[in-house]
């Protein structure tokens, strides 16, 4: 393996003069460990900067209570070595933060990826220099590292988020945000907590909260639709079932929309098409199995309003059943399209609000006016607690590129590039970026997949392209913005065929007061590494290679 002080031997095939790195990667979550590795095993020499004390990304960051994966542990792991695959032994259907936390650790260790991580060290600004085509990286502990590309492996929900309201820094308790959960804990027993957000990070931690804690008064915006996890010890059996045929497993998940859930029933008929009785009965189903893929119970579901509303009135049903005070339940219900949101699933979030030290505002209704000393008054009613938190979650794909000071070229800098929004080539490259990519970044399907898959799939798409330049000889990559304009298009219109652009959600960047509203994710893995795979095959088309 190269180390951080040596040049690979077709480092410099392309005529730079001045190099300490081949490769700067920002972030040393699963997207940076991995591209690390890759880069490694082809022959690169690799810093990557980490703002953390260790790796493991959005899982080292969200330590809060009941922080846990919506994605099976057994599809929600690296694919890359067999070996890895067999050795590592998984102890719940979904992991909780952490045992994944411990997973990152153990792949760190494995293939002593720590030797080239820089902790505790932000990237601050990163120039792309035209006359030595390379990339100058200023760090935060003053240290600059001059490379001949540069990724973005910052992750997709790792910029944390505040609302703008009066007197935040006036409150005299303890203030968290789900996002930068403290390492040591935080003593809740006999607490007067609150939490602001009904997200997925808010709906993971309220049941959690709520039996450490004196008293939780939740302070609700948009109520949630959420589907049980179902979450339980995974049986042996069916681990070792699964590591007899990992392959057939993976391949499997690949081709199916979100790189998952293969051995989930689907189903290709219309809700339209179906008796009553089979509706409910798949749907129950569904509810019963639980986890993300409830909306595969019909094909159309999130392309038909009318099909969607069927979906809706059987999770408000199910809430009004589980909720015993007809009007929380009645503040607990959504009135917006089911799916347009990222669907959450929960472990007794709704029971939790019948308890007697649960108390549900409705901020909608009953606005915040400002943070206090003691607590917070909304309109009509003051608060006091001990503890507030913030579930207010992440200025979504776009947050951790654009705190970093990245100019292009012709002083092009990233926040002038996506001042209207977000646009990408293939969701990994910006014209006037040269040698820069985003791992899993707008415009790639990244959070409507499982993130891994996705990530192993970008990382070895990036790494392969670093090696074909150094067989050309060629010393920059370029996306052409004719390719950009026709990537988002498509993006854009992949969307606009479903009801994801429904309401206002984070994949619209809606959670983020002046974020330009785009939708930013791409619908449809497969077809995805199709069309990347296609780019490769033709020589890199939609660049300019030079």
């Amino acid at each position: 393996m190269s180390n951080s002080s040596s040049k690979s031997s077709e480092g410099f095939s392309n005529g730079l003069t001045s190099s300490d790195v081949d490769v700067v990667v920002v972030g040393a979550g699963f997207a940076g460990m991995y591209m690390l590795h890759r880069l490694r095993m082809c022959g690169y020499s690799v810093r990557v900067f980490e703002a953390g004390t260790d790796v493991g990304g959005t899982w080292y960051w969200n330590r809060y209570p009941g922080a846990r994966c919506d994605v099976e542990s057994l599809e929600y792991s690296y694919s890359f070595d067999a070996d890895l695959e067999q050795d590592w032994e998984w102890t719940e259907r979904y992991s909780s933060q952490p045992e994944i936390l411990a997973y990152a650790k153990h792949v760190a260790d494995r293939f002593d990826l720590r030797s080239d991580i820089s902790f505790e060290t932000r990237v601050e600004t990163a120039d792309f220099d035209e006359s030595t085509n390379s990339w100058r990286i200023q760090t935060s502990d003053g240290g600059a590292t001059v490379s001949r590309f540069f990724v973005m492996a910052t992750g997709c929900l790792s910029s944390t988020t505040l609302p703008d309201i009066p007197g935040i820094e006036d409150f005299e308790g303890t203030t968290i945000h789900t996002g930068q959960w403290p390492k040591e804990g935080v003593q809740l027993k006999d607490k007067r907590v609150a939490i602001i957000g009904t997200g997925s990070s808010g709906v993971q931690a309220i049941p959690v909260l709520a039996e450490e804690c004196k008293e939780l008064t939740v302070f609700q915006r948009t109520p949630q639709y959420t589907i049980p996890a179902r979450n339980e010890p995974l049986e042996t059996a069916r681990q070792v079932d699964v590591k007899s045929r990992y392959r057939e497993f993976r391949e499997a998940n690949f081709a199916m929309p979100q790189a998952l859930g293969s051995e989930i029933p689907k189903f290709n008929d219309s809700i339209h098409d179906v008796s009553e009785e089979e509706r409910l009965r798949r749907f129950e189903n569904a509810w019963e199995r639980g986890g993300t893929l409830f909306m595969s119970s019909f094909n159309d579901v999130l392309v038909d309003e009318s099909a969607n509303e069927y979906a809706q009135d059987f999770v408000r049903e199910k809430i009004s059943e589980i909720v015993e005070d007809p009007e929380v339940a009645a503040k607990l219900t959504p009135e917006h399209i089911i799916g347009c949101k990222r669907l959450v699933i929960d472990t007794d979030y709704f029971a939790t609000f019948n308890r007697p030290n649960v108390q549900l505002v409705d901020v909608s209704g009953d606005p915040i006016q400002e943070i206090t000393s003691s607590g917070l008054a909304t309109q009509e009613k003051d608060f006091e607690f001990d503890v507030l938190i913030f579930a207010t979650g992440f200025d979504a794909m776009t947050g951790s590129i654009l705190r970093v000071a990245i100019t292009g070229r012709d002083g092009l800098t990233i926040q002038e590039k996506w001042s209207a929004g977000p646009r990408t080539y293939l969701g990994l490259t910006v014209p006037g970026f040269p040698n820069m990519f985003a791992i899993s970044g707008p415009g790639s399907p990244s959070v409507l997949t499982n993130m891994i898959i996705s990530i192993e799939q970008h990382v070895e798409w990036i790494s392969d392209c670093i090696r074909w330049l150094d067989t050309k000889g060629a010393s920059t990559i370029e996306a052409l913005p004719a390719a950009e304009d026709d990537w988002v298009d498509h993006v854009n219109a992949k969307a606009e065929r479903t009801l994801f652009p429904g309401c206002n959600s984070w994949y619209l960047g809606a959670n983020v007061p002046g974020k330009t509203r785009v939708f930013m994710p791409l619908l449809g893995f497969p077809g995805y590494v199709r069309r990347c795979n296609q780019v490769a095959e033709n020589d890199y088309e939609g660049f300019v290679v030079q």
